[in-house]
């Protein structure tokens, strides 16, 4: 057991020599000093936002679990968000300091999936995403068909930042001016996926069963609704190299060595020794939710 102090608060971390990623060779110490790291860059995508939490207790080999409540056993100094549900309400886990996300990464939380909206007014979104899933390995039909959505987008009067999930795809987000409702902002979304997949039949497809996909880009805007989530920025995915979801600039998407999972928590720190954030400055681009869409 190890003792560290995060700003203002005491964190005691266990079982750091555990293998989380085996073939990686990365052990749980290795994510905990990763998330500590990485908080100045992530935590501005975060702040505020209700989260629901990807735990692997025994490493990515074995099998997690989502958690959206923040038990009474996590330190009072975390954050809540307690939102309605259905039936009651659920005190979602906030991420508002590196030792939040520090003592999440202790509880074996490898992937931080946050909401669209924050947590003063969790109805009004103040980002719209599309997430690029594609068929197969096409990457290349992934490239074009995000440019597609970064052009509609665009034509809608909003601007598009792109993201690699660390998993099989890009998701592509447009900030917001708060307002308009999830009803309203994925009704949007859903317009724009239509245009997109008659426009471009054989490239993608708004078929949400894999089978009617015929191999082509799956745009999802299913995202786009209360208590639903999206990765976060610089979050570790559940996957065997330790892929991180970077945001990376638009003139990037061509780099041939470019894929879903190319930045790892290895190689992050490289790249953001060499270029800032793509994404730090994106709240100051959102923009009004157009009329007619």
């Amino acid at each position: 057991m190890t003792t560290l102090k995060v700003n203002a608060h005491v964190i005691e971390t266990s079982n750091e020599d555990k293998l989380f990623f085996p073939r990686a060779e990365l052990t749980k110490g290795d994510l905990i000093d990763y998330y500590r790291r990485i908080a100045p860059v992530m935590l501005p995508h975060v702040q505020e936002r209700p989260l629901t939490l990807h735990r692997f207790p025994d490493g990515v080999e074995s099998d997690g679990f989502y958690q959206q409540d923040a038990p009474d056993y996590f330190p009072s100094w975390i954050d809540r968000a307690a939102l309605p549900k259905a039936e009651g309400s659920v005190a979602h886990p906030v991420c508002n300091t590196a030792a939040a996300l520090v003592y999440l990464a202790n509880q074996a939380v490898i992937t931080f999936h946050s909401w669209l909206s924050r947590m003063d007014a969790p109805r009004e979104p103040d980002q719209v995403v599309v997430d690029l899933d594609p068929s197969g390995n096409d990457f290349g039909a992934v490239r074009t068909t995000a440019k597609h959505v970064r052009a509609a987008l665009e034509a809608r009067g909003l601007v598009a930042f792109v993201m690699t999930t660390g998993s099989s795809g890009v998701h592509i987000r447009a900030p917001l001016r708060r307002g308009p409702d999830f009803d309203t902002v994925r009704a949007v979304a859903r317009r724009l996926a239509d245009e997109m997949a008659e426009a471009h039949p054989t490239l993608c497809t708004t078929e949400q069963r894999i089978a009617d996909r015929n191999g082509r880009v799956y745009l999802d805007t299913g995202r786009n609704a209360y208590g639903q989530t999206a990765v976060a920025p610089y979050s570790v995915r559940a996957r065997s190299g330790a892929p991180i979801a970077t945001p990376i600039e638009w003139s990037e998407l061509d780099r041939p060595d470019l894929t879903p999972q190319r930045y790892t928590i290895r190689s992050i720190f490289r790249r953001l020794g060499q270029k800032d954030d793509p994404w730090a400055a994106m709240h100051e681009h959102a923009r009004t939710l157009p009329d007619r869409c």
